[in-house]
């Protein structure tokens, strides 16, 4: 039975032999790439805790305005993200899997603006297209984090298709829901969102020589839309804390940019990796789709949406290399712009014979992703001796679906493609969540580290730290719901409390608290020591 569907004709007149609506497929992908076992692992890193705790917060005083940590204002991000969390807080209870909830929600609606794009102005690569943004690594990836990123690259992605659906269709309806779209993108992560907008749409309206374009674009009731979005917020939150202006716009957005201030620096390049990673598993098909697109723009060939889409992918390269603060999720952006670049591609293609190479370099990229799901429990649980054994029967797998999708698109022709690179996405995923997730909780979430505090049975106690990395500070204050004090910085609690302390300084905890603590365990896999600390 086969589960792609019938190539369509220009008149949408042939007959499908088997059709599953589109709709359906796409839920039922997103179903499973972006909500399926979304806390099999605890919170990570240090954002993710952290946005989660701001939230939990502001819902506990009712404050829409002001974002705090520890009750204590903290400005460094606008509320887009903290509102949708609050919402699923109120609506699931505070969790994990609700602090994740607005991600996925976005990341559906991202692949699902891609497909309504293109089924009204690229009609026959909607499907393509929608597939390949939701089944992308860096799509999935910040679909299942709590965080900014998803928010942001989701209403920008709609707000610029928007904008190139009142350009072809100069129907209002769409510069309206731009400027709205880029509101809702401001509230998500600030200015660099119109900002970025404005550079893409200048430098494509000047290369199409169309500069009326750009001119109209500055539309005041959309600008008035837009400017009712953002301005009551950004006013409101100003009023209440007049050290927002600083803290936010010079420190968090200029600083941030200009300078290694939050010691994030990388090379020139990072973000070239960054990219081809994130459009994984079809990173080779979009390197081919930006070569075929430029080599049509210089032969002078080339569909307008599809320079639009270069030049959306270009400028944010080249503007976030230039900043001396480099993070994977500031290129979030334009990855959905690239992978929409290849259903263009392929579009283009859908007559034309794969080629070997080319073939064979996708299954290659397809089929790797594989490799590191089924050895997950070796690489997180740091057994690099044993790395070299495990991966044989692993890499062999990973070899014989490379050469099994090969075959097969080299048989069948492109039209298979969603179909085989689908599958073994899937397989990846699903061994990732189903038997890597406990392992990931184990060795990078605080949740197993308050698991194995409670199995002490003193959860009514407060938990300091000592000398813990920050992810372990802003993790314990998540799942403690509380604010962790540390101890070498001379915040010892005077009461009874439990202490999460690096491995190995028994003698620096008796020391630093003044009394005699019980060790209670150790955890290995995230090298901390647990202590029970009477009263003094």
């Amino acid at each position: 039975m086969k589960l792609q569907r019938t190539q369509r004709s220009t008149d949408d007149s042939s007959p499908a032999r088997f059709r599953i609506p589109d709709w359906l497929l796409l839920v039922a992908v997103c179903a499973f790439f972006f909500f399926w076992k979304l806390s099999a692992f605890g919170l990570i890193g240090a954002d993710e805790p952290r946005y989660a705790q701001v939230a939990r917060e502001m819902l506990a005083r009712h404050d829409w305005i002001t974002p705090t940590l520890g009750g204590t204002p903290w400005l460094e991000k606008p509320p887009l993200y903290y509102w949708q969390a609050m919402i699923a807080y109120r609506l699931f209870g505070v969790s994990d899997w609700a602090a994740r909830l607005p991600s996925a929600f976005d990341a559906l609606l991202l692949v699902f603006a891609a497909y309504w794009f293109l089924g009204r102005f690229r009609r026959g690569s909607e499907l393509d297209g929608a597939l390949t943004v939701a089944v992308a690594a860096g799509v999935v990836g910040y679909a299942r984090a709590a965080s900014m990123d998803m928010p942001l690259a989701a209403s920008f992605t709609a707000a610029l298709l928007a904008w190139f659906a009142w350009l072809e269709s100069l129907e209002r309806k769409y510069l309206a829901a731009f400027w709205g779209l880029l509101g809702l993108a401001m509230l998500a992560k600030g200015p660099v969102a119109p900002f970025l907008a404005a550079i893409i749409l200048g430098m494509f309206t000047m290369l199409r020589r169309n500069p009326l374009a750009m001119a109209r674009t500055v539309w005041l009731p959309g600008l008035a839309v837009s400017l009712a979005i953002t301005l009551p917020w950004y006013i409101a939150v100003q009023v209440r804390n007049p050290q927002f202006f600083r803290v936010f716009i010079l420190e968090h957005n200029l600083a941030r940019f200009g300078t290694n201030l939050y010691h994030h620096t990388e090379p020139f390049w990072y973000y070239l990796p960054v990219a081809f990673l994130g459009w994984m598993p079809w990173s080779v098909l979009a390197v081919a789709a930006i070569v075929w697109s430029v080599r049509r723009i210089k032969a002078n060939d080339s569909d307008q949406f599809n320079t639009f889409l270069l030049i959306w992918i270009a400028v944010f390269l080249v503007f976030f290399s230039g900043s001396q603060s480099k993070l994977p999720g500031y290129l979030l952006p334009a990855i959905p712009a690239g992978l929409i670049l290849i259903s263009q591609w392929l579009r283009a293609r859908a007559s034309t014979a794969p080629s070997l190479p080319l073939a064979a370099l996708h299954a290659g990229c397809a089929s790797i992703l594989i490799l590191p799901a089924l050895m997950v429990h070796y690489l997180f649980l740091d057994r690099q001796h044993l790395v070299g054994r495990a991966a044989l029967m692993p890499l062999l797998v990973t070899v014989a679906v490379a050469v099994s999708i090969t075959l097969l698109v080299l048989r069948h022709g492109w039209r298979v493609l969603r179909v085989a690179t689908l599958v073994p996405a899937i397989v990846a995923a699903g061994v990732l969540l189903r038997s890597g997730g406990e392992t990931m909780n184990s060795t990078l979430s605080a949740r197993s580290v308050v698991a194995a505090l409670s199995e002490y049975g003193h959860d009514h106690l407060p938990v300091a730290a000592y000398l813990v990395p920050r992810e372990t500070e802003f993790g314990l204050a998540f799942y403690r719901d509380q604010v962790i004090p540390r101890y070498e910085l001379g915040k010892v609690p005077a009461g009874e409390h439990l202490l999460v302390a690096a491995q190995g300084y028994p003698k620096g905890v008796a020391n630093a608290a003044g009394r005699k603590a019980t060790f209670l365990r150790n955890l290995p896999a995230q090298k901390l020591d647990l202590y029970y600390v009477p009263p003094k």
